[in-house]
């Protein structure tokens, strides 16, 4: 995304459930706890546009404007091309589902044109869910699910490779799936049940890539193999679906170590394969591509430029190859990409001889970004791309191209006009959501890799694009004064400058004059007092280690350590009180209070629920000392004392997140808007009554895997809610 070293999204501790290779229809196993969803609400999401690493792209052969998209955390997508939109298809998974919403693979069946599948898991690490593979007969309407007993990466080095799933062009009823550390799978009844495939000569590691790829090149499979070391074979073949082979006279050396992607030309017979010495998105800095004759055997170089050259400004022009696709109507017409080529910039390179000579799109491109300003990330111009191992052509329009990058889908119809082809993809991790009481924005989010955002609108991307001076990675802090809402100040990763304020409700920004040293390399929650006159910050390092906290009294100019301040606590402001100030050390259960506007800290509560530094306080708004505190498992609690003393909430079962919004007519509290549960199912909630009675808001159509990080109502607007979500972006629920 926006700087070099990417971090993609925080990896959430918890495991998803299901082992079995049993088929069961997704959803029946939560319709009781619906219960009509209690209130009707009607959900979509926040419109920014993309945000997130589009891994692959797939169109239906014989289906003119049928296409499917896969994200790495986000879920899956279809294309509609009567609304020019994507329509996301896994928002159904739920809470317990969060590393499914990482998708694998998938494939069509070119005979069936309403068939698709998924293969979904996120990460393949212990301490993740195992994945699953969902069918569906009506292009993603409904599914059916089967639970696997092995791990899949959808998250994880190499998730741009593939595709990993295959329908077998002899027999719809079979499918491949690859597999990083258990070989290649194979089911006989459209993925219901999977055993392991025999006679694949691939050796399963716990720690490699696996099966890189699956391709049918005529009657003939071929997979490619991540795990070799540049001098074994890397792609093998069957032409029964029973004996394997690696195929003879294939590339070798570093250029081909990792078989990244393919495609057959039918026309000519040739199958086209990219390599890259590193399964990348990250990390690749040598690469080629190669092709096939399947008629005869031979192989050919055809790589457009080699890695290693030297740029203008003497910088090393490495990278990797990434996609490649071919055109359907035309023999001999290709488009590759080229992967993680930091120097001279990502380009995708289109042949239409074979791959005997190349054209450089980006030499020619004009970008239109005037939907998604953000893509510009606080320069001047956007740049063609970066992270391109998705790439695809229509086979029923020639010049029209897609490619996925980092944070969008680009498209063109004419080789030269690009735009981001997006609308209706969400893939944003969210971090922090304010809902001003004023202004014209309703909402100003932080989220990974993008940074602050100004919604001026929620139906259209923000106009000014991420906030900027200076720009950020991820956001780690967003607060605003309760009493002064037009004053604004947020944290996070940049490379000139973590802390910055606003005096205009988040529209511009200024960045501090000063910042303590610990900033650069460990910035964190940031917190300002009611009227706008302190500011604490706290420093908690990438690797979990804890700083001290730091209180300005001169909009950022000058900074002091708090001795008294619990260590990576999250500092909360009171909303009435400026002198007020609370924290809550989740590693002692202690909850800290300040009167003196943050100069120190005293003890109030203690023995609260610790060691889990998701656990979340929360102030009221508009009241001094009413404090909420979320503790996931055991529950919801609450302070009017200002922290001295918690009572837990009656009929709260488990509180993951929790926010308030404007009060219902007649209502003297405000709406409580909850992430947890009240009974069996964690869903999102609303309460009336100060939390003596809640109703499920959302319903089993729309759930999004984990939301547990931010949850807040609009102050303005009684029954709105926003929340946020890791992949999916901001979602905003009103009532019906």
């Amino acid at each position: 995304m926006f700087t070099s070293n990417l971090s993609r999204r925080a990896v959430l501790a918890g495991t998803a459930a299901a082992a079995a290779l049993t088929a069961l229809p997704v959803g029946q196993a939560q319709a009781h706890a619906a219960e009509a969803a209690g209130s009707s609400y009607r959900w979509r999401n926040v419109v920014i546009g993309g945000t997130g690493f589009v891994t692959g792209v797939l169109f239906h052969p014989s289906v003119r404007g049928l296409a499917y998209a896969r994200t790495d955390i986000g879920g899956a997508y279809r294309w509609d091309d009567r609304a020019a939109a994507w329509v996301p298809l896994t928002d159904h998974l739920g809470w317990d589902d969060w590393n499914l919403l990482g998708v694998e693979a998938m494939a069509v069946d070119p005979a069936h044109p309403n068939r698709v599948y998924l293969a979904l898991g996120t990460y393949a690490q212990s301490w993740a869910g195992n994945g699953a593979v969902l069918r569906s007969d009506d292009r993603g309407a409904t599914w059916a699910r089967t639970d696997l007993t092995v791990k899949l990466g959808g998250n994880e080095d190499g998730r741009g490779t593939g595709e990993r799933l295959l329908v077998d062009p002899r027999d719809s009823d079979t499918l491949w799936l690859g597999t990083r550390h258990d070989g290649l799978l194979k089911s006989t009844d459209r993925g219901a049940t999977w055993a392991t495939a025999t006679g694949f000569p691939g050796t399963p590691s716990a720690s490699g890539q696996g099966v890189t790829l699956l391709v049918a090149a005529g009657r003939t499979l071929y997979a490619g193999w991540g795990d070799s070391d540049g001098s074994a074979a890397n792609l093998f073949r069957t032409a029964d679906g029973t004996k394997w082979e690696a195929v003879p006279g294939q590339p070798s050396g570093a250029a081909a170590k990792v078989p990244i992607r393919a495609a057959y030309d039918r026309f000519t017979r040739e199958l086209y394969v990219t390599y890259a010495n590193a399964p990348g998105p990250n990390g690749q800095s040598d690469g080629s591509v190669h092709k096939l004759c399947t008629a005869n055997g031979k192989w050919a170089d055809v790589t457009p430029v080699k890695p290693g050259g030297t740029t203008s400004d003497g910088s090393a022009d490495t990278f990797g190859y990434g996609g490649v696709a071919v055109d359907a109507r035309r023999p001999g017409t290709l488009v590759v990409s080229t992967n993680n080529r930091w120097a001279a910039v990502d380009t995708v390179f289109r042949s239409t001889d074979g791959g005997r000579h190349w054209t450089s799109l980006k030499d020619s491109a004009v970008l239109d970004v005037s939907e998604t300003l953000y893509l510009k990330w606080g320069a001047d111009a956007p740049k063609f791309g970066w992270w391109i191992q998705a790439l695809a052509l229509d086979p029923y329009d020639s010049r029209h191209v897609v490619y996925g990058t980092g944070a969008t889908l680009y498209g063109t119809r004419d080789l030269k006009h690009w735009a981001p082809q997006i609308r209706g993809m969400e893939e944003t991790s969210v971090r922090q959501l304010i809902s001003p009481p004023a202004g014209q924005a309703h909402l100003i989010s932080g989220s990974g890799d993008i940074g602050v955002m100004y919604h001026e609108r929620l139906t259209a991307s923000p106009s000014r694009g991420m906030a900027t001076n200076p720009v950020f990675g991820s956001a780690t802090g967003l607060a605003q004064a309760a009493r002064k809402p037009a004053y604004v100040v947020r944290s996070g990763w940049g490379d000139h400058g973590n802390g910055a304020c606003s005096n205009d409700g988040g529209q511009t920004w200024a960045p501090f004059e000063a910042q303590p040293s610990l900033a650069k390399d460990a910035p964190g929650p940031i917190a300002v007092n009611a009227d706008g006159s302190v500011l604490l910050w706290v420093f908690v390092h990438w690797d979990g280690t804890k700083y001290p906290a730091y209180r300005s009294a001169d909009n950022g100019a000058t900074w002091t350590e708090i001795s008294s301040f619990p260590k990576g606590a999250t500092p909360v402001a009171d909303p009435a009180d400026p002198t007020r100030f609370h924290a809550y050390d989740t590693d002692t259960g202690t909850l800290y209070v300040s009167t003196d506007s943050g100069l120190s800290f005293t003890q109030g509560a203690t023995g609260l629920p610790s060691g889990d530094s998701q656990f979340e306080l929360v102030a009221a708004p508009g009241r001094s000392g009413d404090l909420w505190l979320s503790v996931k498992g055991n529950g919801l609690y609450r302070s009017t004392d200002g922290g001295l003393s918690f009572d837990k909430v009656d009929g709260c079962w488990a509180s993951y997140t929790l926010g308030f919004g404007k009060a219902a007519d007649g209502a003297d509290y405000p709406a409580i808007y909850m992430v947890g549960s009240t009974e069996t199912i964690t869903a999102v909630y609303r309460s009336d009554d100060e939390a003596k009675t809640w109703v499920r808001i959302n319903d089993d159509q729309h759930q999004w895997g984990w939301t547990g990080e931010v949850v807040t109502g609009d102050p303005r607007v009684y029954g709105r809610v926003y929340l946020a979500t890791n992949g999916r972006g901001i979602q905003y629920g009103e009532p019906v």
